[in-house]
């Protein structure tokens, strides 16, 4: 495994990670972490981050590399307030104690119940005021920003966050900003940022948080045009497989859709945690809704540049509707860019899209890549081979995106 060089002293990767590039990472970012984060919220900025070269340390007082923290899905299931379920179990990767502010160019606090804890920690609200006094972006969602009042870093700035937060930012000294015209899911999009502070309302901004983000790290997006990319899903799609790469294509300034055949633009689908908790296969729990953005009766493949079947049990579902199938067909037809991520490859298959390619394949699809004409690439965790890019699940997420950026002519230069 390849092992990053250059950097000061505490701020090295470790073998549990996924390398993407095979040349020193010229930056980096810190993640502060804790029991009961907000799953996405830590995920989806550690695992994009890295797609794209960033080398990513997460941290918690208290726990070693290779501790775990558990993460929260917070979402709303019909009551008046937000639901807090069981997430993953997180791998922390560097040692919070060998934290100086000057090894990282950004720090990224995640939402959740830990930070009430670490806001009364003197060596949590020490680091983030050094990256506050060397003025390093700060990203903060949801209910991090308890952080940032904390610490003392509010005083004049506007700021965002959940709502609940508002007469804490107040307090803080900090100008509350919430964005006008919100109607819809689809209108929660904005991303605010005074100086080196950067506030969101929560993961469904992740788009703009991302772009901000990168912004504010000194990255350029590259596009030889617009690309369009459609995600294929259906009722208990794989969390991470889903929403991770849908928000960073559109955080690359992509436009992305969401379909199922069953459903309309705006219901949703219940999505499934797939996680090593120790037994023999990943367990499964309920995850967060994701909301489908077009109808299915709208859908031209030639509107699309790419399709992607993210895995979980929702391919299982697919293979069984005739329209599913056949729309992967004419993405294939039409030489679109196809990608699977795990059991999205059951489709695959059944559409006859793998015959005589390289796939990476976990061992639930092996047999089913096999006996479909492909060849399985053992070692790897993410395979390209023409138009088709396949990776083993989500722990293989940031070289998916990696890999399907390329074939899409996008790039994130720093």
């Amino acid at each position: 495994m390849h092992k990053y060089t250059g950097f000061c002293f505490g701020c090295t990767d470790t073998a549990s990670n996924l390398d993407i590039m095979d040349s020193v990472v010229e930056k980096s970012a810190l993640i502060i972490c804790g029991d009961y984060m907000e799953d996405y919220e830590v995920m989806v900025p550690f695992q994009v981050l890295k797609a794209f070269g960033v080398r990513v340390d997460c941290v918690s007082p208290d726990k070693l590399p290779g501790d775990k923290c558990i993460t929260a899905i917070h979402d709303f299931v019909g009551f008046e307030l937000y639901s807090e379920f069981p997430g993953h179990l997180f791998t922390l990767n560097s040692n919070f104690d060998k934290v100086k502010a000057e090894c990282y160019d950004a720090l990224i606090i995640p939402g959740g119940r830990f930070t009430e804890l670490l806001s009364v920690d003197d060596r949590v609200l020490s680091v983030v005021k050094g990256f506050a006094d060397a003025g390093k972006p700060i990203a903060t969602s949801c209910h991090s920003q308890l952080l940032l009042a904390a610490a003392g870093l509010l005083k004049g700035k506007k700021c965002s966050a959940f709502p609940s937060m508002k007469p804490v930012i107040e307090l803080a000294g900090g100008i509350w900003w919430e964005q006008p015209g919100i109607t819809s899911v689809f209108d929660i999009t904005a991303c605010l940022k005074d100086g080196n502070i950067l506030s969101a309302i929560g993961w469904p901004v992740h788009a703009e948080y991302l772009k901000t983000l990168f912004e504010s790290m000194g990255a350029r997006i590259h596009a030889t045009k617009t690309k369009s990319v459609l995600f294929l899903c259906g009722d208990y799609v794989e969390d991470y497989e889903f929403n991770v790469p849908f928000r960073a294509f559109q955080a690359l300034g992509c436009k992305v859709d969401a379909v199922t055949p069953s459903k309309k633009k705006g219901e949703t689908c219940a999505t499934a945690i797939h996680d090593d908790e120790g037994a023999q296969i990943f367990s499964e729990k309920r995850g967060h809704n994701m909301v489908i953005t077009a109808n299915w009766s709208d859908i031209c493949v030639h509107d699309y540049d790419c399709l992607v079947v993210p895995g979980g049990r929702s391919p299982e579902l697919l293979v069984m509707n005739d329209k599913a199938v056949d729309l992967v067909k004419e993405f294939a037809e039409k030489n679109r860019v196809i990608a699977g991520i795990g059991q999205g490859q059951w489709l695959l298959a059944a559409a006859g899209v793998l015959k005589g390619k390289r796939c990476a394949s976990g061992h639930g699809m092996k047999v089913m890549v096999k006996m479909s004409g492909a060849q399985v690439e053992e070692s790897k965790g993410c395979v390209s081979d023409g138009g088709l890019v396949t990776a083993i699940g989500w722990p293989a997420l940031p070289s998916f995106i990696s890999e399907l950026s390329k074939l899409l002519g996008l790039s994130l230069v720093f």
